[in-house]
């Protein structure tokens, strides 16, 4: 096991919790229906990664460079898309422009397929 990855997807998987239960308690008052199910989308995409990470975790005895960078692909992923769809829920409460965020999102969810792919080669380059 990775323990590097391990401790990432622990972190992640504390916060995602944290994040739902924020969302779910806190924010339900104050912000719109709509940007509550942004919030939960991001949630939603942050614990399939976290069991990703995981997965990633068991691949440790193997050195392969494609799990390394599944590995990032799928922490910069939660953190570009989930944090600004985070972001993107919150904007009316602070009182922000979403002009910046707008092109972080899809770049996050690039981030997410390329580290599916990456794991994908590392599962065909294995004997």
């Amino acid at each position: 096991m990775n323990k590097r990855i391990i401790l990432t997807a622990a972190f992640l998987g504390g916060l995602a919790v944290m994040l739902g239960a924020f969302g779910a308690h806190s924010l339900k008052a104050l912000i719109s229906v709509t940007s509550l199910e942004i919030w939960q989308k991001g949630v939603e995409y942050q614990f399939y990664h976290v069991f990703a990470l995981l997965y990633l975790s068991t691949f440790a005895r193997y050195k392969n460079k494609l799990i390394g960078l599944s590995y990032i692909f799928f922490t910069l992923g939660i953190i570009l898309f989930s944090g600004s769809l985070y972001l993107l829920a919150l904007k009316d409460i602070y009182h922000f422009s979403a002009q910046f965020i707008g092109p972080i999102t899809p770049i996050g969810g690039l981030c997410f397929i390329l580290g599916w792919v990456c794991l994908f080669l590392a599962a065909l380059k294995d004997k």
